[in-house]
């Protein structure tokens, strides 16, 4: 049997109308930090920003869950998915990933929540490590 532990814990919020203004002024942002995946499911209007929004949170708080700071790691490297129940999920690669390895973590939890104004997320590293008998 095994038990889970937390190496990391990560916490972030967006402001969704800077985000937003944000966006207008440099599009580019959308592909910079997101990934085609991403970019497809979120849609747009209101909706799509405030999903933006909670996925860029997520990111942010996953690079403090793993400890890295900007730049460390690129926003595309951290995706953000749902399960057809609609429940968050991360998945990492490239330098993300390797951090992930490094702090011994096998999965990274997340949960993402918004409101009208704001956009948050909370991400931690799970590492499952053996039970001792």
């Amino acid at each position: 049997m095994a038990s889970a532990t937390v190496s990391g814990l990560g916490i972030d919020a967006v402001d969704l109308d800077r985000f937003a203004a944000a966006i207008a002024r440099r599009p580019s942002i959308l592909e910079r930090c997101f990934t085609s995946d991403e970019r497809e499911s979120v849609g747009t209007g209101r909706a799509a920003i405030q999903r933006y929004a909670a996925r860029f949170a997520a990111k942010e708080a996953t690079m403090k869950a793993l400890g890295v700071g900007l730049g460390e790691v690129a926003f595309t490297e951290i995706a953000v998915t749902n399960a057809p129940s609609g429940a968050p999920s991360i998945s990492v690669s490239g330098r993300a990933a390797a951090r992930l390895q490094a702090l011994g973590g096998r999965t990274i939890a997340v949960s993402l929540t918004h409101t009208h104004t704001v956009a948050m997320a909370v991400a931690q590293v799970v590492a499952e490590a053996p039970c001792s008998p």
